[in-house]
């Protein structure tokens, strides 16, 4: 399976593949025209913060392009899964962030009423690009660079009437392991001169966030929960949950699953509906997924064989965050049965000590990971701050994409 994130860093002058993504907050050239333009501008570097941060540190910023965000990440092919989470965690960020914000003000300015006018969307393409030295800055350069910032001058609005989405090219789709048309993905395509015909795929963000809102949660409370094994690593919530939600990683530190496969993945994308199908040995473990909320939690309902009959254990996986980093809280919800609880009690004497132990090689491979990553990282473009005595003076700064 396909890294999600940079397995390493642009080489000067050396072409490399990479998925390029633009994040263009909509109508803010409208929303200048009538409002104040110091407190838009404080507005404006929360909201790009806001975006920046939640797509940490799956893509690195190359540029700040006004209401614009142009990242990347290097890498011949693409987790479709996690590309999607990444994409969705971060509209749904934003739609709260100005909600929040909104509602937080006591603001009555143009700039600041206006918010709600503001949407989100991205154009997500895949091909080669170099990075060269223009100016005393690094840039990246290549036909594919210009391919992605094309796709922001499209006809989606117009021809679907779709205001919040993220257009992905086919190229983008092929260096993926997603069936766009299976996810209900709609067929888009834009032609440009000296370029031709692009390809592509849209998701509606708009519906999915609608779809967010309504879908019920299924989560593992402390309180109820009859096993419960925490540990904290220094990693953020974005590594933590690209490592444990990747099947294939779950061998490196629980010596007892010998393989993991995922079934009912719809169109390749882990969540509600998949499941994970563990074998021990002999044995197998299925984990129907339950609730699906990238980078905050994945409830399963962990289905196990014993000699006195099934057991179906509702099981929890936290990612809290920390100034530090991650608290990963695994929690167990008894079963419905009084059969079932006594024998997961029979299973948890078991199972947790087994978990418990497995917990420090789980937090020296996010270790790793997180050196890996960050090995061949330079700096990125300085983000705006808001004013401190702006209006959004004494709202509490984002936390939920942090």
């Amino acid at each position: 399976m396909a890294p999600p994130f940079p397995t390493r860093e642009f080489m000067l002058g050396t072409p490399q593949a990479a998925c390029f993504l633009i994040a263009d907050i909509s109508g803010y050239t409208g929303y200048l025209a009538d409002v104040e333009l110091d407190h838009a501008q404080d507005i404006l570097a929360d909201l790009v913060g806001a975006v920046v941060s939640a797509l940490r540190p799956n893509f690195r910023l190359a540029k700040l392009e006004g209401d614009a965000a142009f990242t990347y990440m290097t890498a011949e092919s693409v987790d479709g899964s996690m590309l999607l989470d990444t994409i969705e965690r971060c509209y749904f960020g934003f739609r709260r962030r100005r909600r929040d914000v909104r509602q937080a003000t006591s603001c009555e300015c143009n700039a600041c009423v206006r918010i709600p006018d503001l949407d989100l969307k991205f154009v997500v393409h895949h091909g080669k690009a170099i990075i060269q030295k223009v100016a005393g800055r690094q840039e990246l350069l290549g036909s594919d660079v210009i391919v992605v910032h094309r796709l922001l001058k499209n006809e989606v609005v117009e021809a679907l009437g779709i205001n919040a989405y993220a257009l992905l090219s086919q190229a983008c789709i092929d260096a993926t392991d997603l069936d766009p048309a299976a996810l209900g993905l709609t067929p888009h395509a834009e032609t440009y001169d000296r370029i031709g015909e692009v390809p592509g795929w849209l998701l509606d963000l708009d519906r999915r966030w609608q779809e967010e809102e309504a879908r019920a949660r299924v989560f593992v409370t402390p309180d109820e929960s009859i096993l419960t094994v925490s540990a904290q690593s220094r990693v953020p919530p974005q590594v933590a949950w690209e490592f444990l939600t990747r099947p294939g990683q779950r061998m490196l530190w629980q010596p007892w699953v010998t393989e993991v496969t995922v079934k009912g993945a719809t169109g390749g994308r882990r969540g509600p509906g998949s499941a994970n199908h563990c074998m021990h040995g002999k044995d197998a473990v299925v984990e129907e997924i339950l609730d699906w909320r990238p980078y905050d939690y994945v409830t399963d309902l962990t289905v196990l064989d014993t000699p006195g009959g099934p057991v179906k254990l509702p099981h929890t996986i936290e990612f809290e965050p920390v100034p530090m980093g991650t608290v990963i809280h695994y929690r167990f919800a008894p079963p419905r049965s009084k059969k079932e609880r006594a024998l997961a009690a029979q299973i948890a004497a078991g199972y947790g000590p087994a978990l418990e132990s497995a917990m420090p090689t789980l937090l020296d491979l996010l270790d790793a990971e997180l050196v890996r990553r960050d090995a061949d990282r330079g700096p990125e473009p300085e983000l705006a701050e808001p004013s401190p005595s702006g209006p959004l003076a004494g709202i509490p700064p984002l936390t939920i994409l942090a």
